[in-house]
């Protein structure tokens, strides 16, 4: 029976895919096939709610705000949601502050499509003006059109005082960035996919300001990865 329900909802999602999934980072640019592997789509019973990405081979690292969207399941191996056949399901979720560690309920096989993406190996600050890229599949604008296509953008690491003026209520523990004057940012759907900087994943999205997506050169908010290393480290070795 179990195996029949876990059938009968993976065909939903994918009809459903069709016509309600996410969408794409604003003005955005495809990413290249072989390349972000290890990103992930968190949806609920019926759509993309967040980004995601693989840490190890059971566990996938998003945004703690995804929590009150209900995740049950991670699609993953492809850039195009409507493409998906891989995915897993959720069997435990962690969250600590700004960041959600979410436990499949087993391992899955690491290949050419499917990979893991390193962390900080211990607490670091990130430069300012650092180029670094963010990815996901989201709403181009506030009330506008959704694609299915995995996009990218660059932005730039800022000052945290700088951020603050933007953000009064900047919690602690974040990253700040922003791709001014180009009219880029995430959305609707990317809070979770990584802040990537040099390789590495330094951050989680989490927050652009109320979900307005139609100022995106207001500084976007990233839980440092980096402040929690000690924990997500443990909590996956314990589970192993």
């Amino acid at each position: 029976m179990q195996g029949l329900h876990k059938f009968l909802l993976f065909h939903l999602l994918t009809c459903l895919g069709r016509t309600g999934h996410g969408s794409g980072i604003i003005s955005g640019e495809n990413v290249r096939d072989n390349s972000m592997l290890y990103m992930v789509s968190v949806q609920d019973n019926r759509r993309h709610v967040c980004g995601g990405f693989f840490v190890s081979d059971q566990f996938v690292i998003t945004a703690a705000r995804c929590k009150e969207l209900n995740p049950t399941v991670v699609f993953f191996g492809t850039h195009t949601l409507t493409d998906a056949l891989k995915y897993e399901y959720i069997e435990e979720t962690y969250t600590e502050d700004g960041i959600m560690l979410l436990e499949l309920s087993r391992k899955v096989e690491l290949d050419n499509s499917v990979q893991t993406i390193p962390l900080p190996k211990s607490e670091i600050s990130i430069k300012e003006n650092a180029q670094c890229q963010v990815a996901g599949w989201s709403k181009i604008s506030t009330h506008g059109k959704t694609v299915e296509q995995l996009t990218m953008v660059d932005v730039h690491v800022i000052n945290p005082q700088i951020c603050k003026k933007e953000r009064p209520n900047l919690p602690a523990n974040v990253t700040c960035a922003v791709a001014y004057g180009k009219n880029k940012g995430f959305c609707q759907g990317d809070p979770g996919g990584p802040l990537v900087c040099n390789g590495i994943a330094v951050g989680v999205a989490s927050d652009n300001g109320k979900f307005n997506c139609d100022h995106p050169d207001v500084p976007n908010v990233y839980a440092d990865i980096s402040k929690y290393i000690q924990w997500i480290r443990s909590m996956i070795s314990v589970k192993r």
